[in-house]
């Protein structure tokens, strides 16, 4: 049996002898020279290291922890060896374990880390995850070789796992299908102050996600003075972005309605002041503002996803009923980036909106949904023939 037991993996602090020792030496990305540019002595410390220098938000800290964690402890329990010893092949054997992890390293609860329940993975990987899991081993191998911690890299000669790249639209629920979900959160019996608050949260989040297109994080690490208007009548919302960009996000008027709902309940004025701290996303167990996690979030609208199958499926809606019992939170992205590119919006305007670095990104969403584009061939084929 494998054994899961914590690595800290946490960036080194800022007065770290060995953080101090490597900037006094300059850049770190540089040629291998004949002494080391590191003080590491271990491929957690290293591993430790590379996580500290990338100046990373605290979202990609964690995910970079998540899949350093599982490499080093394959290393350690599969592989047997140490980065000095790795070889291409077991690179690739690597990239073959996560893509169906043994039954001993898996668990369908997140337990925390410290747990002797915990582990590293909760069931396959897709090739997505695969690829971006492969990335981040890349990172840190190289940054091995580039500080001399390492005398030459496998890692280079790896190739990136191919993710499939298709053009038909998924995760997408359609406006009938978010009309469901907004239909079964008003409809939630609420009986208590903590359930009203959960209600009218869960509601405002549905509508803000809906609405703005926003990633989970960009709404869940806001505070209630992001919402503001400079007093022409338009409303903005202010997010942090990937890569620590800034960008402001228009609110449309059902947003600003269900967000001056959810104050009240909380026992909130209806508006905040531009300076004000306060979490935008609160949870609904705690009087006091607390804000939730980014997980809590996305398990609440989880929840309106699946009492809205129901109401779905009651009603003869089979496809909605479908698409809502496989949605998540960055579904509502897709969808209302989808609806607005198929409106006209300009692809200009959709990129700044999603914070894609490349508009190429946007441009994905350019194009129809499948029962559009079924009824026209249909319906211009009927003429071709006599």
């Amino acid at each position: 049996m494998p054994s899961f037991h914590p690595i800290d993996l946490d960036p080194l602090p800022q007065d770290s002898p060995l953080r101090l020792a490597a900037s006094a030496r300059g850049a770190v990305f540089r040629g291998i020279a004949d002494e080391p540019v590191t003080d590491a002595t271990s491929d957690a410390e290293l591993a430790r290291e590379y996580i500290g220098q990338g100046e990373l938000s605290p979202k990609s800290v964690a995910n970079t922890q998540k899949e350093l964690y599982r490499f080093l402890t394959w290393c350690r329990e599969e592989a047997r060896k140490r980065f000095q010893q790795l070889t291409v092949a077991d690179l690739n054997a690597y990239k073959e374990f996560i893509r169906n992890p043994p039954p001993e390293w898996v668990s369908a609860t997140k337990w925390p880390r410290a747990d002797p329940r915990y582990r590293p993975f909760s069931g396959p990987l897709s090739d997505a995850s695969r690829r971006q899991a492969m990335i981040a081993v890349k990172g840190l191998l190289g940054y091995a070789e580039q500080t001399g911690y390492l005398r030459r890299n496998p890692a280079r000669l790896v190739r990136n796992v191919r993710a499939a790249q298709g053009s038909r639209i998924t995760r997408y629920l359609s406006p009938q299908a978010i009309a469901h979900a907004l239909e079964a959160v008003a409809a939630r019996v609420a009986e208590t102050p903590a359930a009203i608050r959960q209600r009218e949260r869960d509601r405002f989040l549905l509508v803000a996600f809906a609405q703005t297109g926003a990633r989970l994080n960009e709404i869940v690490g806001a505070s209630m003075g992001s919402i503001y208007s400079e007093g022409d009548g338009r409303w903005w919302l202010d997010v942090m972005g990937k890569g620590a960009r800034p960008r402001r996000l228009p609110v449309p008027p059902a947003m600003l309605a269900a967000l001056r709902d959810y104050r009240l309940a909380f026992g909130l004025p209806p508006q905040a002041g531009r300076a004000d701290r306060t979490p935008l996303v609160l949870s609904s167990r705690r009087e006091e503002p607390v804000r939730i996690t980014d997980e809590a979030a996305s398990e609440a609208l989880k929840a309106v996803f699946m009492a809205a199958a129901g109401r779905a499926a009651s009603q003869g809606d089979d496809d909605s009923a479908a698409a809502l019992r496989l949605a998540s939170t960055h579904w509502l992205r897709h969808s209302m980036l989808t609806n607005h590119a198929n409106s006209g919006v300009q692809l200009k305007t959709l990129q700044d909106t999603a914070g894609h670095a490349n508009i190429a990104t946007t441009a994905a969403y350019l194009h129809k949904r499948d029962h559009e584009r079924h009824d026209e061939i249909v319906g211009s084929g009927a003429r071709l023939l006599p």
